[in-house]
């Protein structure tokens, strides 16, 4: 990759020394399992993660820092630092909950442990987000407590891969902690290792479970099978409606398919290789990859329940159930997809079945805007570090928190940026970050907040 040769401040090298403890750190946190949900590891855990990052940003310089107790029953890391005089305010988000392993048999090397192979740093959380705790550190230690140029305010937020709101209620009901003329959102990544850019772009979400009913209970496929109405063939049936029959793209009645993407593209083949598609399986859609991916409805069926192949017997299914997701582009609203893909299902399903839809959770798309000093120093900074132009991306995944930030901070910038870049595998085993990826976004970042504070000093 390209990296900027020249250093007049010293900011490159300041960076590149703190990579080794950038190691520790990373080793250390991902070492403990904060993983935020009680069934499957104790609380005393993300506890323990969030007394970590407590202890090391008030050790980077940050005042106050603090657990704050949210109303799903997590605790958010907050802290802060005054502005100096005519220097705007910067919110530095992170989280430091993780995913679950998913089973410690697919990884090759222990999930918590921190394990270097083939250049890159294996474990879970070591990029979503500890690598990214771990970035924002680095780019305060490289500055130094004493030359940090802008107002902070800082949050760790320790539920956000459950989904369940603490965070974004306590914004709600705290405004004032939380109000920044720039907020980062270090949750995402670029588009590639090497490549500079910013999120732009998130999807929403729209799930909900389909139930189809046929039958009072199951009944021998000898006796009765062919008129008895098979309650998983019905389900299935209406399931493969969702999707074009000649390219497979998500057809759901009522919501539009043909949106595009404006910002950089997705190569196929590096998508291909990147989600791991198999040799000779064609990709679903039309249009680009980048239109599939960022401005365009996906379906996806998350799972089914039925008798399993094992264990099943030679009798009609009486019922079957599905939970079903559909992300959503900017510009529609999550109500409108969840009512949208509803009826369409309840039309599908044949035979006169009993079909009954449970809404499960939902979050609305983001788009930010870009016009602004925020994004053009961060350009700045990453042509600095990257020696090339920032680029925009969009991200299928959604993060509701920028949706209530937006909402409560109408005049601030929100931007998402961070070290998760596609090989990094997020949320499935062996998720590995790059450490050259950390040492340039925090370079990046510490470059960043020297130029915001230099544009809105001329401002003034």
């Amino acid at each position: 990759m390209t990296h900027t040769t020249t250093d007049p401040d010293g900011l490159g090298a300041a960076v590149a020394d703190l990579m080794p403890r950038a190691l520790a750190d990373l080793a250390e946190l991902v070492a403990i399992p904060s993983v935020a949900d009680p069934r499957q590891y104790p609380p005393e855990e993300c506890e323990r993660a969030a007394r970590w990052v407590a202890d090391a940003f008030t050790d980077a310089g940050l005042h106050d820092v603090h657990l704050a107790r949210t109303p799903d029953g997590s605790h958010a890391v907050l802290g802060h630092r005054p502005a100096p005089p005519g220097a705007p305010t910067v919110l530095l988000y992170c989280h430091y909950d993780v995913q679950p392993p998913l089973g410690e048999d697919a990884w090759h090397s222990p999930p918590f442990t921190l394990t270097e192979r083939d250049g890159r740093w294996y474990g879970r959380g070591a990029a979503d987000c500890k690598g990214n705790v771990v970035m924002h550190l680095t780019a305060l230690r490289a500055l130094g407590a004493d030359d940090i140029p802008v107002g902070l305010k800082f949050v760790a937020e320790g539920s956000e891969e459950q989904g369940t709101g603490g965070l974004e209620a306590y914004v709600a009901a705290h405004p004032e902690e939380f109000l920044a003329d720039a907020l980062l959102v270090c949750d995402t990544g670029n588009a590639a290792v090497g490549v500079p850019t910013a999120t732009t772009s998130l999807r929403g979400i729209a799930d909900l479970v389909v139930t189809v009913r046929t039958l009072d209970g199951e009944v021998h496929s000898g006796m009765f099978g062919g008129p008895a109405p098979d309650a998983l063939g019905a389900l299935v049936q209406a399931l493969a409606s969702l999707r074009d029959p000649h390219d497979g793209g998500t057809r759901i009645d009522g919501l539009p398919a043909d949106g595009t993407w404006t910002g950089a593209g997705y190569d196929e083949e590096q998508f291909r290789r990147d989600a791991g598609v198999l040799d000779g399986v064609r990709l679903t859609g039309s249009g680009t990859v980048a239109d599939r991916l960022w401005a365009r409805p996906a379906v996806t069926v998350l799972g089914i329940d039925c008798p399993p192949v094992v264990g099943s017997s030679a009798a009609v299914p009486a019922t079957a159930r599905a939970r079903v997701s559909l992300r959503v582009p900017p510009g529609i609203h999550p109500d409108t997809a969840r009512d949208a893909l509803t009826a369409h299902l309840e039309r599908a399903v044949p035979w006169g079945a009993r079909v009954t839809v449970e809404a499960e959770s939902g979050g609305a798309p983001f788009r930010a805007a870009t016009e602004g000093p925020a994004y053009a120093a961060l350009d700045r900074a990453m042509t600095e570090v990257y020696g090339r132009p920032m680029e925009f991306l969009g991200q299928g995944g959604s993060i509701p928190l920028c949706n209530v930030l937006a909402r409560t901070y109408p005049r601030a910038e929100i931007v998402l940026m961070g070290v998760e870049e596609p090989q990094c595998l997020i949320h499935a085993p062996n998720e590995s970050v790059d450490p050259s990826e950390i040492q340039h976004m925090a370079e990046v970042e510490a470059r960043f907040l020297r130029h915001y504070a230099t544009a809105a000093r001329r401002r003034t």
